[in-house]
């Protein structure tokens, strides 16, 4: 993923700071700022940005450094942290609201670019994207240098479902562009996007047609579309391009590769431009909005819960009676293995398991614990397996809580497993552990409702936190403040929060998940431990104890 190496090092850096007994400004401050600089300018970040981020950070702290009282080295290290996470956000967000798309009115947007950057997909993609969410939408191909784009244009529109316009006889762009705008306009369409030819900054030729298909069309917006990997070459690029059509947004594309990233930071700085979409793979739902505050918080592990609440929401729109059947269970702790089911699936149509995970603050390695060696791709058939497992289950089974699979004693309590799970296994053509790893994975997930669901759940507190705005906290530069602090105080479990933030310092996540499933230790409360469930493929914990199953 573009971008996730240079998250890498500066969560290195970061760490240290945190480990660091007392802070001063030669040795630990010059230290951590010296590999964030260089890890921007790998990344192709403008030198001079990286200049001034590395000036305006010294400037920030280096009253708190001056303070003698020892007392306040935690102090510090959060001043060093928000000063570092304030300017990183500064670099992306150049303070201009782009334009938005009214409903009940025609909208003309105009997406230019490179060639080879993406605008043809990405003028699809973002007609998906407009079309979710109740727009009419119509896309217009005024590409007539490039062989194939209207084909393209054609292909890409059908399989959307989303209106075009094109010819294979009109030589013409300008000619082109003017008709398809007229016709859709008068048929009522609200989002109009125009895909022109690419062209560079010293074809000049092609940029003065480029001002002519903006005079015939006059444009709400023009979007540059630019690639994650054009590096030092983004600054000149971008420049050329607003100087000619003064575009007012950028879409990155290609964020899903292993270019480095910056050109487009520097892209942003250079224009004062925002970024409003990145691409993040080749599907038509692959686009994910831009927000500086949130897209830093997950650079530096801290997630983007409101992104993934939004994420989850758009979900939730394809069928929404579902959805409230599932929020109610889900609130009230009893999850069925359908439940279960339905969830994990609209995990996997979220996209990488990764990328998720990154949404979840301190949670943004997790999937090196559940791939281990592998990838995103081996980490997804692994949890494809378990939901097929679920499919040589009953509709009683799965409308269960799991109790169905259980032996109980005279005073209903489990004790073991019933031959349903040999019966599963066999049918789904999986062993035992893995319908046994189906029944865990469920329980996990119906304890987790059970912690956060509800009126004084952890929900309400992330909710509260994400309130003033998307991504951001009530309190300065986006983080929480001190009355949402406290309100995540009432609602967690007494010394929760303060034992989350240590084992967070400590890069204990095991022992994070296992204190947020409600676990304190092996053998203790709802959970085991990740140790307990691999070294015991028979055994997994109910609410009520740790279950041995008999194989006889």
């Amino acid at each position: 993923m573009v971008l996730a190496d240079l998250g890498r090092k500066l969560n290195s850096a970061l760490s240290q700071l945190n480990r660091a007994p007392v802070v001063d400004e030669k040795v630990v401050l010059d230290g951590l700022l010296k590999e964030i600089t260089n890890a921007l300018l790998e990344a192709d970040v403008n030198v001079k940005l990286v200049a001034t981020l590395r000036k305006q950070v010294k400037a920030k702290v280096k009253p708190a450094l001056e303070s003698t009282d020892k007392a306040k080295e935690v102090q510090r290290k959060n001043i060093i942290h928000r000063a570092i996470h304030d300017e990183l956000v500064h670099l992306v967000d150049p303070g201009v609201e782009p334009y938005k798309p009214k409903k009940g009115q025609p909208n003309v947007i105009m997406a230019v670019g490179l060639q080879g950057n993406g605008k043809t997909t990405t003028c699809t993609k973002l007609a998906v994207h407009y079309q979710k969410r109740g727009f009419k939408c119509c896309i217009v191909c005024a590409d007539t240098f490039r062989a194939g784009a209207f084909d393209q244009t054609r292909q890409s529109a059908t399989k959307a479902k989303v209106h075009f316009y094109g010819s294979y006889t009109e030589t013409d762009p300008v000619a082109i562009a003017a008709e398809g705008v007229a016709k859709f306009k008068k048929e009522r369409f609200e989002v109009i996007i125009v895909d022109t030819s690419g062209r560079h900054r010293q074809e000049s030729e092609l940029f003065e047609e480029m001002k002519q298909i903006q005079a015939a069309v006059k444009p709400d917006m023009t979007i540059l579309v630019l690639d994650a990997s054009i590096g030092q070459a983004a600054e000149a690029q971008s420049r050329a391009f607003k100087e000619s059509a003064d575009f007012g947004a950028i879409i990155v594309t290609k964020m899903d590769g292993h270019a480095k990233g910056g050109g487009a930071i520097s892209a942003v700085a250079a224009t004062k431009t925002p970024i409003i979409f990145l691409g993040v793979g080749e599907h038509l739902g692959d686009l994910d909005r831009f927000a500086p505050q949130p897209f830093i918080s997950q650079l530096l592990g801290m997630g983007d819960i409101q992104g993934l609440m939004e994420h989850m929401t758009d979900l939730a729109r394809q069928n929404p009676d579902r959805q409230k059947e599932m929020t109610k269970a889900f609130e009230e702790g009893k999850l069925s293995i359908r439940d279960w089911r339905e969830q994990m699936q609209n995990i996997m149509s979220m996209g990488p398991l990764s990328k998720i995970t990154s949404k979840i603050p301190g949670m943004a390695g997790l999937m090196e614990g559940l791939a281990g060696e592998g990838t995103d791709e081996e980490a997804s058939t692994r949890l494809k397996r378990l939901i097929c497992i679920t499919d040589s289950m009953t509709p009683a089974e799965l409308d269960s809580d799991g109790m169905l699979f259980m032996k109980l004693d005279k005073d209903r309590k489990p004790i073991g497993l019933t031959k349903r799970v040999r019966r599963v296994a066999k049918g789904s053509g999986a062993s035992i552990r893995e319908v046994e790893e189906v029944l865990m994975q469920h329980r996990m997930m119906a304890n987790v409702a059970k912690q956060m669901g509800g009126k004084n759940g952890m929900l309400q507190a992330l909710k509260g936190m994400g309130g003033a705005g998307r991504g951001r906290g009530g309190g300065p530069g986006g983080m929480p403040s001190p009355a949402q602090i406290q309100a995540m105080r009432r609602m967690m479990p007494p010394g929760m929060l303060q034992q989350m933030q240590q084992m967070q310092q400590n890069g204990g996540m095991e022992a994070m998940m296992r204190n947020m499933m409600g676990g304190g230790g092996p053998g203790e409360g709802d959970m085991p431990n990740m140790e307990e469930m691999q070294s015991k493929p028979l055994s997994f914990q109910i609410a009520c104890g740790c279950l041995s199953c008999d194989q006889k």
